[in-house]
């Protein structure tokens, strides 16, 4: 380990350097900027909200037509 050389008694508030002797400095001063990267246009829609929308949309559709058959609208699919 170093050790801080010490001033003499009454050399003033000077503050002594300590270097290591075994480590290495790793000093990264300069060469730091901002890095801009290119914007992404983003969707105001995710594709699983759209296809959420078609399916709600076809599944109104199918209500009106069995409204307008005169058919009662069950939860079961046809057929069962």
């Amino acid at each position: 380990m170093a050790s801080p050389q010490r001033p003499p008694p009454g050399a003033g508030a000077a503050i002594a350097e300590v270097l290591p002797r075994t480590a290495l400095v790793v000093s990264e001063k300069g060469g730091l900027s901002e890095v801009l990267c290119k914007p992404r246009i983003m969707p105001l829609k995710s594709v699983t909200l759209i296809k959420l929308e078609e399916m709600e949309a076809k599944a109104a559709q199918v209500a009106a037509a069995q409204q307008q058959q005169g058919r009662p609208r069950t939860g079961a699919p046809a057929g069962f």
